[in-house]
Protein backbone atom coordinates (compact mmCIF):
# COMPACT_ATOMS: atom_id res chain seq x y z
CA UNK A 1 0.00 0.00 0.00
CA UNK A 2 1.76 3.88 -1.02
CA UNK A 3 2.15 5.34 2.41
CA UNK A 4 1.19 9.24 3.05
CA UNK A 5 4.75 10.08 2.49
CA UNK A 6 5.10 8.47 -1.01
CA UNK A 7 1.54 9.96 -1.72
CA UNK A 8 3.05 13.51 -0.92
CA UNK A 9 6.68 13.05 -3.34
CA UNK A 10 5.25 11.45 -6.40
CA UNK A 11 2.87 12.61 -9.57
CA UNK A 12 0.14 10.55 -8.26
CA UNK A 13 -2.10 13.87 -8.60
CA UNK A 14 -1.98 12.91 -12.00
CA UNK A 15 -4.70 10.42 -12.23
CA UNK A 16 -7.73 10.05 -12.98
CA UNK A 17 -9.04 9.78 -9.85
CA UNK A 18 -7.40 12.99 -8.27
CA UNK A 19 -9.70 13.71 -6.13
CA UNK A 20 -9.42 10.51 -3.84
CA UNK A 21 -4.96 12.01 -3.26
CA UNK A 22 -6.96 14.83 -2.13
CA UNK A 23 -8.56 12.71 0.47
CA UNK A 24 -5.49 10.72 1.36
CA UNK A 25 -3.23 13.87 2.09
CA UNK A 26 -5.71 15.68 4.16
CA UNK A 27 -6.01 12.05 6.22
CA UNK A 28 -2.07 12.18 6.86
CA UNK A 29 -0.90 12.38 10.66
CA UNK A 30 1.60 11.11 12.22
CA UNK A 31 1.00 8.17 14.66
CA UNK A 32 1.51 9.67 18.49
CA UNK A 33 3.55 6.54 19.66
CA UNK A 34 5.79 5.77 16.89
CA UNK A 35 6.25 9.17 15.15
CA UNK A 36 5.60 7.54 11.96
CA UNK A 37 3.79 9.41 9.11
CA UNK A 38 0.05 6.88 8.30
CA UNK A 39 -2.86 7.11 6.91
CA UNK A 40 -5.83 8.32 9.55
CA UNK A 41 -9.52 8.28 8.58
CA UNK A 42 -10.70 7.57 11.94
CA UNK A 43 -10.01 10.90 14.25
CA UNK A 44 -9.08 11.08 17.92
CA UNK A 45 -13.11 11.71 18.48
CA UNK A 46 -14.18 9.09 16.21
CA UNK A 47 -11.97 6.87 18.76
CA UNK A 48 -13.19 7.89 21.80
CA UNK A 49 -16.73 7.54 20.83
CA UNK A 50 -16.21 4.04 19.47
CA UNK A 51 -14.80 3.11 22.58
CA UNK A 52 -17.36 4.85 24.97
CA UNK A 53 -20.15 2.92 22.94
CA UNK A 54 -18.37 -0.47 22.39
CA UNK A 55 -17.15 -0.71 26.18
CA UNK A 56 -20.31 -1.65 28.23
CA UNK A 57 -21.60 -4.07 25.42
CA UNK A 58 -18.32 -5.70 25.19
CA UNK A 59 -17.62 -6.29 28.56
CA UNK A 60 -21.46 -7.38 28.91
CA UNK A 61 -20.33 -10.01 26.17
CA UNK A 62 -17.12 -11.34 27.87
CA UNK A 63 -18.71 -12.48 31.36
CA UNK A 64 -19.49 -8.91 32.82
CA UNK A 65 -17.50 -7.09 35.65
CA UNK A 66 -15.92 -8.56 38.47
CA UNK A 67 -17.40 -7.11 41.40
CA UNK A 68 -17.09 -8.93 44.26
CA UNK A 69 -14.03 -7.35 45.09
CA UNK A 70 -13.66 -3.95 44.14
CA UNK A 71 -10.40 -3.09 46.14
CA UNK A 72 -8.88 -5.59 43.18
CA UNK A 73 -10.60 -3.53 41.09
CA UNK A 74 -9.30 -0.27 42.33
CA UNK A 75 -5.65 -1.87 42.46
CA UNK A 76 -5.95 -2.89 38.60
CA UNK A 77 -6.83 0.59 37.93
CA UNK A 78 -4.03 2.10 39.91
CA UNK A 79 -1.62 0.37 38.20
CA UNK A 80 -3.24 1.34 34.50
CA UNK A 81 -3.57 5.26 35.59
CA UNK A 82 0.02 4.96 36.59
CA UNK A 83 0.86 3.50 33.27
CA UNK A 84 -1.35 5.53 31.28
CA UNK A 85 0.17 8.87 32.61
CA UNK A 86 3.75 8.42 30.90
CA UNK A 87 1.99 7.03 27.79
CA UNK A 88 2.47 8.78 24.49
CA UNK A 89 -1.52 9.87 24.73
CA UNK A 90 -2.20 10.51 28.69
CA UNK A 91 -5.25 12.39 27.77
CA UNK A 92 -7.33 9.91 26.33
CA UNK A 93 -10.20 8.78 28.48
CA UNK A 94 -8.68 5.52 29.76
CA UNK A 95 -10.92 3.06 31.73
CA UNK A 96 -9.82 -0.23 32.88
CA UNK A 97 -11.86 -3.65 34.39
CA UNK A 98 -11.46 -6.63 35.67
CA UNK A 99 -14.05 -9.05 33.81
CA UNK A 100 -15.34 -12.05 35.85
CA UNK A 101 -13.98 -14.47 32.96
CA UNK A 102 -11.85 -17.51 33.97
CA UNK A 103 -10.33 -17.48 30.43
CA UNK A 104 -6.56 -15.97 30.83
CA UNK A 105 -7.37 -12.95 28.18
CA UNK A 106 -7.00 -9.29 27.88
CA UNK A 107 -7.95 -6.74 25.32
CA UNK A 108 -8.20 -2.88 24.39
CA UNK A 109 -10.47 -0.15 22.36
CA UNK A 110 -9.86 2.03 20.62
CA UNK A 111 -10.25 5.31 23.19
CA UNK A 112 -7.94 3.49 25.79
CA UNK A 113 -11.12 1.18 27.24
CA UNK A 114 -9.11 -1.85 28.62
CA UNK A 115 -10.32 -4.93 29.96
CA UNK A 116 -8.35 -7.68 32.00
CA UNK A 117 -10.28 -11.15 32.60
CA UNK A 118 -9.97 -12.76 36.28
CA UNK A 119 -8.33 -16.17 34.86
CA UNK A 120 -5.68 -13.62 33.42
CA UNK A 121 -4.56 -12.32 37.48
CA UNK A 122 -4.35 -16.09 38.61
CA UNK A 123 -1.32 -16.36 36.23
CA UNK A 124 0.60 -13.33 36.66
CA UNK A 125 3.19 -13.29 40.03
CA UNK A 126 4.02 -9.47 40.67
CA UNK A 127 2.69 -6.09 39.75
CA UNK A 128 5.34 -5.95 37.37
CA UNK A 129 4.02 -8.61 35.15
CA UNK A 130 0.07 -7.16 35.58
CA UNK A 131 2.51 -3.84 34.49
CA UNK A 132 3.49 -5.48 31.67
CA UNK A 133 0.46 -6.92 30.44
CA UNK A 134 -0.93 -3.40 31.30
CA UNK A 135 1.34 -1.67 29.22
CA UNK A 136 1.15 -3.63 26.15
CA UNK A 137 -2.49 -2.74 26.05
CA UNK A 138 -1.92 0.21 26.59
CA UNK A 139 0.08 1.23 23.62
CA UNK A 140 -2.88 -1.08 21.37
CA UNK A 141 -5.15 2.14 22.29
CA UNK A 142 -1.96 4.65 22.63
CA UNK A 143 -0.61 3.89 19.00
CA UNK A 144 -3.96 3.54 17.39
CA UNK A 145 -4.27 -0.01 16.13
CA UNK A 146 -7.68 -0.99 16.45
CA UNK A 147 -8.24 2.17 14.95
CA UNK A 148 -5.70 1.55 12.32
CA UNK A 149 -7.47 -1.75 12.05
CA UNK A 150 -10.54 -0.24 11.25
CA UNK A 151 -9.07 2.52 8.42
CA UNK A 152 -7.30 -0.97 6.35
CA UNK A 153 -11.04 -1.49 6.22
CA UNK A 154 -11.74 1.39 5.08
CA UNK A 155 -9.27 1.99 2.54
CA UNK A 156 -8.95 -1.73 0.96
CA UNK A 157 -12.83 -2.09 1.22
CA UNK A 158 -14.09 0.98 1.65
CA UNK A 159 -16.02 0.25 5.11
CA UNK A 160 -15.67 0.49 8.51
CA UNK A 161 -15.18 -3.25 9.50
CA UNK A 162 -16.38 -6.75 8.77
CA UNK A 163 -18.81 -6.76 11.80
CA UNK A 164 -18.31 -10.75 13.58
CA UNK A 165 -18.91 -12.10 16.85
CA UNK A 166 -16.60 -12.73 19.33
CA UNK A 167 -18.06 -13.20 22.81
CA UNK A 168 -16.19 -15.90 24.96
CA UNK A 169 -17.89 -18.20 27.19
CA UNK A 170 -21.46 -17.23 26.56
CA UNK A 171 -24.75 -19.18 25.69
CA UNK A 172 -25.14 -15.34 23.57
CA UNK A 173 -22.10 -15.64 21.84
CA UNK A 174 -23.53 -15.95 18.34
CA UNK A 175 -26.56 -13.91 19.28
CA UNK A 176 -25.15 -10.48 20.00
CA UNK A 177 -27.20 -8.23 17.31
CA UNK A 178 -27.22 -4.41 16.68
CA UNK A 179 -24.59 -1.95 17.14
CA UNK A 180 -23.15 -4.20 19.70
CA UNK A 181 -21.56 -6.74 17.05
CA UNK A 182 -18.94 -4.17 16.49
CA UNK A 183 -18.17 -4.41 20.10
CA UNK A 184 -17.83 -8.17 19.59
CA UNK A 185 -15.40 -8.00 16.81
CA UNK A 186 -13.28 -5.27 17.99
CA UNK A 187 -12.89 -7.28 21.29
CA UNK A 188 -12.08 -10.50 18.91
CA UNK A 189 -9.55 -8.86 16.50
CA UNK A 190 -5.96 -10.50 15.93
CA UNK A 191 -3.73 -7.32 15.54
CA UNK A 192 -0.71 -7.91 13.07
CA UNK A 193 2.86 -9.08 14.06
CA UNK A 194 4.15 -4.77 13.63
CA UNK A 195 1.28 -4.24 15.92
CA UNK A 196 2.26 -7.02 18.64
CA UNK A 197 6.12 -5.62 18.57
CA UNK A 198 5.26 -2.31 18.95
CA UNK A 199 3.11 -3.16 22.08
CA UNK A 200 6.13 -5.31 23.22
CA UNK A 201 8.71 -2.37 22.78
CA UNK A 202 6.47 0.88 24.28
CA UNK A 203 4.79 -0.91 26.99
CA UNK A 204 8.63 -1.87 27.83
CA UNK A 205 9.76 1.71 27.76
CA UNK A 206 6.17 3.11 29.80
CA UNK A 207 6.94 0.18 32.27
CA UNK A 208 10.27 1.73 32.86
CA UNK A 209 8.84 5.51 32.88
CA UNK A 210 6.32 4.23 35.60
CA UNK A 211 9.21 2.68 37.88
CA UNK A 212 8.65 -0.99 37.20
CA UNK A 213 11.56 -3.35 35.97
CA UNK A 214 10.94 -4.20 32.27
CA UNK A 215 12.71 -7.16 32.93
CA UNK A 216 9.02 -8.59 33.71
CA UNK A 217 8.13 -8.29 30.34
CA UNK A 218 10.72 -10.83 29.16
CA UNK A 219 10.29 -13.49 32.12
CA UNK A 220 6.36 -12.76 31.09
CA UNK A 221 7.02 -13.13 27.34
CA UNK A 222 8.83 -16.68 28.42
CA UNK A 223 5.96 -18.10 30.57
CA UNK A 224 4.07 -17.56 27.95
CA UNK A 225 5.91 -19.30 24.87
CA UNK A 226 5.85 -22.05 27.79
CA UNK A 227 2.56 -22.29 27.76
CA UNK A 228 1.76 -21.88 24.25
CA UNK A 229 3.46 -25.39 23.97
CA UNK A 230 0.62 -26.71 26.19
CA UNK A 231 -2.51 -26.61 23.34
CA UNK A 232 -5.02 -27.55 26.09
CA UNK A 233 -4.25 -24.25 27.82
CA UNK A 234 -6.71 -21.92 28.53
CA UNK A 235 -4.57 -19.47 27.42
CA UNK A 236 -4.85 -20.78 23.73
CA UNK A 237 -8.54 -19.36 23.45
CA UNK A 238 -8.13 -16.43 25.33
CA UNK A 239 -4.27 -14.06 25.31
CA UNK A 240 -3.01 -16.47 22.78
CA UNK A 241 -5.44 -16.22 20.23
CA UNK A 242 -5.10 -12.33 19.81
CA UNK A 243 -1.63 -12.02 21.66
CA UNK A 244 0.45 -15.46 20.11
CA UNK A 245 3.84 -15.78 21.88
CA UNK A 246 6.47 -16.48 20.12
CA UNK A 247 10.67 -16.91 20.46
CA UNK A 248 11.41 -13.89 18.16
CA UNK A 249 9.00 -12.10 20.72
CA UNK A 250 10.85 -12.65 23.49
CA UNK A 251 14.62 -12.27 21.68
CA UNK A 252 12.91 -8.88 20.98
CA UNK A 253 12.24 -7.95 24.42
CA UNK A 254 15.85 -9.27 25.84
CA UNK A 255 17.20 -6.90 23.06
CA UNK A 256 15.07 -4.21 24.44
CA UNK A 257 16.19 -4.70 27.96
CA UNK A 258 19.48 -4.61 27.48
CA UNK A 259 19.13 -1.12 25.97
CA UNK A 260 17.05 0.34 28.63
CA UNK A 261 18.27 -1.67 31.84
CA UNK A 262 16.69 -3.76 34.27
CA UNK A 263 15.68 -2.70 37.47
CA UNK A 264 12.71 -1.19 39.01
CA UNK A 265 9.79 -1.93 41.13
CA UNK A 266 8.93 -5.64 40.54
CA UNK A 267 5.52 -6.12 44.02
CA UNK A 268 5.62 -9.31 43.95
CA UNK A 269 4.74 -9.07 47.43
CA UNK A 270 1.74 -6.63 47.18
CA UNK A 271 0.43 -8.65 44.13
CA UNK A 272 0.11 -11.55 46.03
CA UNK A 273 -1.47 -9.62 48.96
CA UNK A 274 -3.99 -8.18 46.57
CA UNK A 275 -4.96 -11.26 44.86
CA UNK A 276 -5.07 -13.16 47.40
CA UNK A 277 -8.87 -13.29 47.86
CA UNK A 278 -9.25 -13.83 44.15
CA UNK A 279 -7.02 -17.10 44.37
CA UNK A 280 -8.46 -18.16 47.29
CA UNK A 281 -11.69 -18.57 45.27
CA UNK A 282 -10.19 -20.08 42.13
CA UNK A 283 -11.10 -23.42 42.68
CA UNK A 284 -14.68 -22.30 43.23
CA UNK A 285 -14.97 -21.02 39.87
CA UNK A 286 -13.07 -23.96 38.70
CA UNK A 287 -16.14 -25.85 39.67
CA UNK A 288 -18.38 -23.30 38.42
CA UNK A 289 -16.76 -23.52 34.90
CA UNK A 290 -16.71 -27.43 35.40
CA UNK A 291 -20.59 -27.18 35.95
CA UNK A 292 -21.25 -24.68 33.02
CA UNK A 293 -19.60 -27.27 30.64
CA UNK A 294 -21.45 -30.41 32.10
CA UNK A 295 -24.70 -28.21 31.47
CA UNK A 296 -23.67 -28.36 27.83
CA UNK A 297 -23.40 -32.05 28.00
CA UNK A 298 -26.90 -32.07 29.54
CA UNK A 299 -25.41 -33.97 33.08
CA UNK A 300 -27.40 -31.75 35.24
CA UNK A 301 -26.79 -33.32 38.50
CA UNK A 302 -23.21 -33.21 37.94
CA UNK A 303 -24.05 -29.62 37.49
CA UNK A 304 -25.98 -28.83 40.00
CA UNK A 305 -23.57 -30.64 42.58
CA UNK A 306 -20.88 -28.24 41.15
CA UNK A 307 -23.15 -25.33 41.61
CA UNK A 308 -23.34 -25.97 45.32
CA UNK A 309 -19.91 -26.35 45.61
CA UNK A 310 -19.03 -23.38 44.04
CA UNK A 311 -21.98 -21.17 45.84
CA UNK A 312 -20.24 -22.83 49.04
CA UNK A 313 -16.79 -21.18 48.18
CA UNK A 314 -17.74 -18.27 47.25
CA UNK A 315 -21.55 -17.16 47.78
CA UNK A 316 -21.66 -13.79 46.69
CA UNK A 317 -20.86 -14.54 43.45
CA UNK A 318 -24.18 -13.96 41.20
CA UNK A 319 -23.20 -16.22 38.55
CA UNK A 320 -23.54 -19.57 40.72
CA UNK A 321 -27.23 -18.73 41.50
CA UNK A 322 -27.44 -17.97 37.61
CA UNK A 323 -25.89 -21.35 36.95
CA UNK A 324 -28.92 -23.25 39.21
CA UNK A 325 -31.37 -21.20 37.36
CA UNK A 326 -29.75 -22.59 33.92
CA UNK A 327 -30.16 -25.93 35.64
CA UNK A 328 -33.55 -25.71 36.20
CA UNK A 329 -34.57 -23.81 33.25
CA UNK A 330 -32.95 -26.74 30.85
CA UNK A 331 -35.25 -29.43 33.66
CA UNK A 332 -38.53 -27.21 32.21
CA UNK A 333 -38.80 -26.06 35.86
CA UNK A 334 -39.25 -22.04 34.66
CA UNK A 335 -40.80 -21.04 38.39
CA UNK A 336 -37.30 -22.36 39.99
CA UNK A 337 -35.56 -20.77 37.63
CA UNK A 338 -36.71 -17.46 37.91
CA UNK A 339 -36.34 -17.76 41.93
CA UNK A 340 -32.45 -18.49 41.16
CA UNK A 341 -32.15 -15.67 38.45
CA UNK A 342 -34.09 -12.98 40.84
CA UNK A 343 -30.85 -13.62 43.16
CA UNK A 344 -28.37 -13.28 40.55
CA UNK A 345 -29.98 -10.31 39.67
CA UNK A 346 -30.00 -9.06 43.28
CA UNK A 347 -26.34 -9.89 43.71
CA UNK A 348 -25.80 -7.99 40.11
CA UNK A 349 -28.60 -5.98 38.93
CA UNK A 350 -26.27 -4.80 35.79
CA UNK A 351 -25.31 -8.01 34.37
CA UNK A 352 -27.40 -9.38 31.23
CA UNK A 353 -27.70 -12.75 31.65
CA UNK A 354 -30.34 -13.18 34.25
CA UNK A 355 -32.54 -10.47 32.61
CA UNK A 356 -32.91 -12.31 29.84
CA UNK A 357 -33.20 -15.75 30.96
CA UNK A 358 -36.02 -14.54 33.20
CA UNK A 359 -37.59 -12.69 30.28
CA UNK A 360 -37.63 -16.00 28.00
CA UNK A 361 -38.73 -17.96 31.15
CA UNK A 362 -42.19 -16.04 31.74
CA UNK A 363 -42.76 -15.88 28.48
CA UNK A 364 -42.94 -19.40 28.01
CA UNK A 365 -45.13 -19.34 30.74
CA UNK A 366 -47.47 -17.32 28.93
CA UNK A 367 -46.71 -14.14 31.34
CA UNK A 368 -45.88 -11.67 28.41
CA UNK A 369 -46.79 -8.63 30.27
CA UNK A 370 -44.10 -9.68 33.41
CA UNK A 371 -41.35 -11.05 30.84
CA UNK A 372 -41.50 -7.37 29.06
CA UNK A 373 -39.41 -5.39 31.44
CA UNK A 374 -36.95 -8.30 31.54
CA UNK A 375 -36.05 -7.97 28.11
CA UNK A 376 -35.98 -4.79 28.11
CA UNK A 377 -33.39 -4.37 30.67
CA UNK A 378 -31.40 -7.20 29.33
CA UNK A 379 -31.43 -5.22 25.79
CA UNK A 380 -30.07 -2.09 27.23
CA UNK A 381 -27.41 -4.02 28.59
CA UNK A 382 -26.75 -6.36 25.70
CA UNK A 383 -28.98 -6.85 22.68
CA UNK A 384 -29.70 -9.95 21.75
CA UNK A 385 -31.36 -11.98 19.45
CA UNK A 386 -33.43 -13.61 21.72
CA UNK A 387 -34.61 -10.16 23.69
CA UNK A 388 -35.75 -8.64 20.33
CA UNK A 389 -37.52 -11.49 18.56
CA UNK A 390 -39.69 -11.98 21.70
CA UNK A 391 -40.33 -8.31 22.28
CA UNK A 392 -41.23 -7.79 18.78
CA UNK A 393 -44.19 -10.70 19.49
CA UNK A 394 -45.12 -9.20 22.09
CA UNK A 395 -45.77 -5.84 20.54
CA UNK A 396 -47.39 -7.69 17.69
CA UNK A 397 -49.83 -9.19 19.53
CA UNK A 398 -50.72 -5.54 21.03
CA UNK A 399 -51.24 -4.46 17.86
CA UNK A 400 -48.32 -2.10 17.47
CA UNK A 401 -46.79 -3.38 14.18
CA UNK A 402 -44.20 -0.50 13.33
CA UNK A 403 -42.61 -1.57 16.96
CA UNK A 404 -42.59 -4.81 16.50
CA UNK A 405 -41.14 -4.82 12.78
CA UNK A 406 -37.92 -2.50 14.20
CA UNK A 407 -37.54 -5.57 16.85
CA UNK A 408 -37.77 -8.26 13.78
CA UNK A 409 -35.65 -6.43 11.90
CA UNK A 410 -32.77 -6.21 14.96
CA UNK A 411 -33.03 -9.90 15.50
CA UNK A 412 -32.88 -10.55 12.36
CA UNK A 413 -29.00 -9.79 12.24
CA UNK A 414 -28.16 -12.42 13.56
CA UNK A 415 -26.80 -15.38 12.14
CA UNK A 416 -28.92 -17.50 13.93
CA UNK A 417 -32.15 -19.61 14.28
CA UNK A 418 -33.42 -16.58 15.98
CA UNK A 419 -32.27 -14.55 13.38
CA UNK A 420 -34.15 -16.48 10.75
CA UNK A 421 -37.48 -16.61 12.05
CA UNK A 422 -37.31 -12.71 13.34
CA UNK A 423 -36.48 -12.57 9.43
CA UNK A 424 -39.62 -14.37 8.40
CA UNK A 425 -41.68 -12.28 11.45
CA UNK A 426 -40.59 -9.62 9.74
CA UNK A 427 -41.20 -9.76 6.17
CA UNK A 428 -44.68 -11.25 6.54
CA UNK A 429 -45.47 -7.82 8.58
CA UNK A 430 -43.51 -5.65 6.04
CA UNK A 431 -43.91 -7.73 2.78
CA UNK A 432 -47.46 -6.81 2.36
CA UNK A 433 -46.78 -2.96 3.01
CA UNK A 434 -43.70 -2.76 1.15
CA UNK A 435 -43.60 -5.71 -1.98
CA UNK A 436 -41.57 -3.29 -3.86
CA UNK A 437 -39.27 -3.99 -1.05
CA UNK A 438 -38.52 -7.48 -1.70
CA UNK A 439 -39.58 -8.11 -5.12
CA UNK A 440 -38.29 -6.90 -8.51
CA UNK A 441 -40.38 -6.55 -11.97
CA UNK A 442 -40.84 -5.59 -15.37
CA UNK A 443 -41.97 -6.99 -18.76
CA UNK A 444 -40.21 -9.26 -21.35
CA UNK A 445 -41.56 -10.18 -24.35
CA UNK A 446 -41.72 -13.53 -26.46
CA UNK A 447 -40.71 -14.24 -29.92
CA UNK A 448 -44.01 -13.08 -31.26
CA UNK A 449 -43.94 -9.55 -28.92
CA UNK A 450 -46.17 -10.56 -26.59
CA UNK A 451 -45.76 -8.85 -23.28
CA UNK A 452 -45.88 -10.43 -19.79
CA UNK A 453 -45.50 -8.73 -16.62
CA UNK A 454 -42.86 -10.76 -14.30
CA UNK A 455 -41.72 -10.65 -10.76
CA UNK A 456 -38.93 -11.93 -8.99
CA UNK A 457 -38.71 -13.15 -5.81
CA UNK A 458 -35.66 -11.99 -3.54
CA UNK A 459 -37.05 -12.79 -0.70
CA UNK A 460 -35.89 -15.91 1.64
CA UNK A 461 -39.35 -16.93 1.87
CA UNK A 462 -41.85 -18.52 -0.72
CA UNK A 463 -44.60 -15.57 -1.76
CA UNK A 464 -48.13 -15.66 -3.49
CA UNK A 465 -51.13 -14.03 -4.40
CA UNK A 466 -49.26 -11.73 -6.28
CA UNK A 467 -51.00 -8.87 -8.10
CA UNK A 468 -49.08 -6.27 -10.44
CA UNK A 469 -50.35 -3.58 -12.47
CA UNK A 470 -48.99 -2.84 -15.69
CA UNK A 471 -48.57 0.96 -16.89
CA UNK A 472 -47.19 2.44 -20.30
CA UNK A 473 -45.26 5.75 -20.84
CA UNK A 474 -45.58 8.30 -23.67
CA UNK A 475 -42.16 8.04 -25.23
CA UNK A 476 -42.11 11.60 -26.21
CA UNK A 477 -42.74 13.25 -22.79
CA UNK A 478 -42.19 10.11 -20.34
CA UNK A 479 -45.67 9.90 -18.54
CA UNK A 480 -47.67 7.82 -17.64
CA UNK A 481 -51.03 7.94 -20.32
CA UNK A 482 -52.46 4.83 -19.20
CA UNK A 483 -52.34 1.39 -17.07
CA UNK A 484 -53.69 -2.26 -16.64
CA UNK A 485 -56.57 -3.22 -14.20
CA UNK A 486 -54.82 -5.58 -11.26
CA UNK A 487 -53.57 -8.83 -12.75
CA UNK A 488 -52.73 -11.87 -10.55
CA UNK A 489 -49.92 -13.91 -11.08
CA UNK A 490 -51.24 -17.57 -10.06
CA UNK A 491 -49.38 -19.61 -7.85
CA UNK A 492 -46.48 -19.81 -5.43
CA UNK A 493 -43.28 -18.06 -6.23
CA UNK A 494 -40.45 -19.67 -4.61
CA UNK A 495 -37.22 -17.64 -3.21
CA UNK A 496 -35.51 -17.42 -6.31
CA UNK A 497 -37.66 -17.57 -8.84
CA UNK A 498 -39.71 -15.80 -11.17
CA UNK A 499 -43.80 -15.81 -11.59
CA UNK A 500 -45.29 -14.03 -14.65
CA UNK A 501 -48.78 -13.04 -16.50
CA UNK A 502 -49.61 -11.71 -19.72
CA UNK A 503 -50.18 -8.32 -20.20
CA UNK A 504 -52.28 -8.97 -23.38
CA UNK A 505 -50.37 -6.60 -25.31
CA UNK A 506 -48.72 -7.02 -27.96
CA UNK A 507 -45.45 -5.00 -29.68
CA UNK A 508 -43.48 -4.77 -33.23
CA UNK A 509 -40.75 -3.42 -32.03
CA UNK A 510 -38.36 -4.85 -28.83
CA UNK A 511 -37.35 -1.56 -27.92
CA UNK A 512 -41.15 -0.78 -27.24
CA UNK A 513 -40.65 -2.93 -24.13
CA UNK A 514 -39.29 0.04 -22.61
CA UNK A 515 -42.81 2.61 -22.22
CA UNK A 516 -43.96 -0.40 -19.82
CA UNK A 517 -43.22 -0.92 -16.12
CA UNK A 518 -44.75 -3.01 -13.47
CA UNK A 519 -46.03 -2.07 -10.14
CA UNK A 520 -46.62 -4.28 -7.43
CA UNK A 521 -49.97 -4.04 -5.59
CA UNK A 522 -50.05 -6.77 -3.14
CA UNK A 523 -48.18 -10.17 -2.49
CA UNK A 524 -48.08 -12.03 0.90
CA UNK A 525 -45.78 -14.62 2.17
CA UNK A 526 -47.11 -18.52 1.94
CA UNK A 527 -48.13 -19.47 4.92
Amino acid sequence: MTNCSQIKHTHYHQLVMGFVLSIAITACGTNPVTKKTEFQFVSQEKEIAIGTQNYSPARQSQGGDYVIDPELTAYVQSIGKRLAAVSDRPDLPYEFTVLNDSVPNAWAMPGGKIAFNRGLLYELNSEAELAAVMGHEIVHAAARHGAKSMERGIFLQGAMIAVGIGAQNSDYANLIVGGSQLGAQLVSSKYGRDAESESDFYGMQYMKKAGYDPAAAVTLQETFVRLSKDRKSDFISGLFASHPPSPQRVAANKATLAEMGAGGDMGKEVYAKKVGRLKATQAAYKAYDDGVAALKKGDTATATQLAKKAIAGEPREARFQELLGDIEFTQKQPQSALGYYAKAIKMQPDYFKPHIQSGIALFNMGKKKEAEPYLKRANELLPTAPGHALLGQIAEERGDTNLALQHYQVAASSNSEIGKEATARAMRLDLPRNPNKYLQSGVVADNRGNLFAVVQNDAALAIQNVQVRVIRYDAQTGRAISQSNPMPIRGIIAPGKRGQVGVGVKISDPQEARLYKVAIEAASLVQ
